[in-house]
């Protein structure tokens, strides 16, 4: 399989899966499904797209045309994390909050057709990413990106790495 692409979806798989901790951390309870969200700490799609350009560009050298490929998705879709995406999530928390505030006037003024078992979806409100959540997820990328390469042919980069370790 090509290794490139195996490194990369490893990637997001780790990342997403790392977000499971990290939000026990942060709300006290073990909540699976956040392996399967968008957003969040830290970003799969950076880590993705930063372990791809990291290994082309250990592999092949940075001056290659997969490497600028590579590097100008990454750039793509970070940029697109912390821009787009988050502002349709701020979008989604503020569309969220209004249908609660009409939903509240409409029971007040007793003009609610819903029945009181009937609930509304939320909008899913983390789509996009921070700068530090990007961040993160980049140098996630970079890490696994690195590792896959050294790990590729033992021999050689072993020696390599050793001098450096």
């Amino acid at each position: 399989m090509n290794r490139a692409l195996l490194t990369s979806i490893a990637t997001v798989g780790l990342a997403q899966f790392v977000k499971i901790p990290i939000a026990k951390q942060q709300t006290g309870r073990w909540d699976w499904a956040e392996m399967f969200k968008t957003g969040g700490m830290p970003s799969s799609h950076s880590a993705g797209v930063t372990s791809l350009a990291t290994y082309v560009g250990l592999k092949r050298g940075i001056e290659t045309i997969p490497f600028a490929l590579a590097g100008m998705l990454s750039l793509i879709v970070m940029y697109d994390a912390m821009g787009i995406r988050r502002q349709a999530g701020n979008i989604a928390t503020e569309v969220n909050s209004l249908e609660v505030t009409v939903g509240r006037l409409m029971e007040e003024s007793s003009l609610s057709s819903m029945d009181k078992e009937e609930q509304r979806v939320q909008l899913e409100e983390s789509l996009g990413h921070v700068p530090a959540e990007v961040l993160c997820g980049a140098f996630l990328g970079i890490c696994t990106g690195a590792l896959s390469y050294v790990l590729e042919k033992p021999s050689a980069k072993r020696r390599l790495l050793s001098r450096f370790l």
